[in-house]
């Protein structure tokens, strides 16, 4: 089963939905806040995807931290900032079982799920 995590009112979440659903892609949708988020999960894909990759640094809520805060990142921190606020994680963050793919792009999902 494919799983779809994020938070619902996230724009790109929206327009990945909107592409699974019409290309009759079953998927289940974890949503961060109210399904929670494990800290051993979270470890295992900056691993594998690179904490890099997953820290969104576009987002308000990095934009709110202190300079100090920015400045002295590493993997163990950005980690910590990520269980405390899950809307830091990019979005979409796409497990199909085998695979996992940070964000959306069409082209994208179709090489992967067509």
């Amino acid at each position: 089963m494919i799983t779809m995590y994020g938070i619902p009112n996230c724009d790109t979440i929206k327009k990945a939905k909107k592409w699974l659903e019409a290309n009759q892609i079953e998927y289940r949708f974890h949503d961060y806040r109210k399904d929670g988020l494990d800290a051993d999960q979270l470890k295992s894909w900056a691993s594998e995807l690179g904490w890099e990759t997953l820290l969104n640094k576009r987002g308000t809520t990095w934009r709110q931290q202190s300079d100090e805060v920015k400045e002295s990142i590493n993997e163990a921190s950005a980690i910590e900032l990520m269980l405390q606020h899950p809307a830091m994680i990019k979005r979409p963050l796409l497990d199909t079982g085998s695979v996992r793919k940070v964000g959306f792009k069409d082209t994208e999902y179709s090489a992967l799920l067509g």
